[in-house]
């Protein structure tokens, strides 16, 4: 089971989005990405399924989404291409469609594959200098929330870094910023001190207090796998990607003793395991679905 939140700006959720409610083990994640969550869990597949829009209420209000911004949001879904819709009988169904997948497949690697904390890191940086004319404030805008998706900091205002070889071509490309920006590959001089760079370039203050936080709150719960598990998991994944997302893996051996990531990852993942076979047996006693390509 895979699952994405969007990574572009523009398909987040609008401010004043209903949040679920405050609870040990609750998510204030906005309702698309639960919506996504939902569908990684639950429609993606080796045989991909579309969801009855009533299951789909019935599930995000447990989480605590009203039926109103369940429907408004699957409408946007619609319109920014994420999702499809089919029709049988009186009944509407979503299911995903391929950059949906594709988003959702990528975030899933990023869950389930890679480890919160980076203990391979080969001494590589990547850095990426840009200058856009002063007009283009939405495109700059668009490029710094990429780049920050991507893990990248600001080591200045037109230099950015992130640790490792990344493969930024795509998104260059889409932005069409080819002419201003400019990627290099490089080792730091032995007088350069990272750790320091590290702390001045990334807010490791709030990136570790998340991590502390959803410790603090998924431990709360003693048992999840007897619990509303189709929820429980809903709210974990959707958190834990929003919070991962956040994170630009930085070099283990530059990041603060104890780091709390270490300890974050081994609870989602305690968590996930407890609650896989619950949430799928109720997943198929409670949802309504067909097969993808059914029209």
């Amino acid at each position: 089971m895979n699952v994405n939140a969007e990574p572009q700006g523009d398909l987040q959720d609008p401010p004043g989005s209903p949040d679920s409610p405050a609870r040990p083990g609750s998510s204030t994640a906005r309702p698309q990405s639960l919506l996504l969550a939902f569908f990684g869990n639950h429609a993606l597949d080796e045989r991909p399924l579309c969801v009855y829009s009533g299951s789909v209420i019935d599930v995000l209000a447990r989480v605590g989404v009203g039926e109103q911004a369940v429907r408004s949001t699957l409408t946007r879904m619609v319109n920014r291409g994420l999702l499809v819709r089919r029709r049988q009988g009186r009944r509407m169904y979503f299911g995903l469609t391929p950059l949906a997948i594709q988003i959702l497949q990528d975030g899933g690697r990023r869950i389930w594959e890679t480890s919160a904390v980076n203990d391979d890191w080969d001494g590589t940086w990547t850095l990426i200098g840009f200058s856009l004319p002063e007009s283009w404030q939405r495109r700059r805008h668009d490029l710094r929330s990429r780049l920050t998706w991507a893990g990248f900091g600001p080591l200045y205002n037109g230099l950015w870094i992130a640790p490792g070889r990344m493969d930024v071509s795509d998104v260059i490309t889409e932005l069409q910023l080819s002419a201003y920006v400019k990627v290099f590959r490089a080792r730091a001089d032995e007088a350069t001190d990272i750790g320091l760079m590290v702390r001045d370039t990334w807010d490791l203050d709030s990136l570790a207090a998340r991590y502390t936080d959803f410790t603090r709150r998924w431990s709360a719960l003693p048992d999840p796998g007897t619990d509303d598990a189709i929820a429980t998991r809903l709210r974990l994944v959707s958190e834990w990607l929003r919070i991962i997302r956040t994170d630009p893996r930085l070099p283990g051996r530059h990041l603060p003793p104890d780091w709390p990531a270490r300890r974050a990852e081994e609870t989602f993942r305690r968590v996930a395991a407890a609650t896989e076979a619950p949430a799928r047996a109720m997943a198929c006693a409670i949802l309504d679905t067909i097969p993808l390509g059914t029209s």
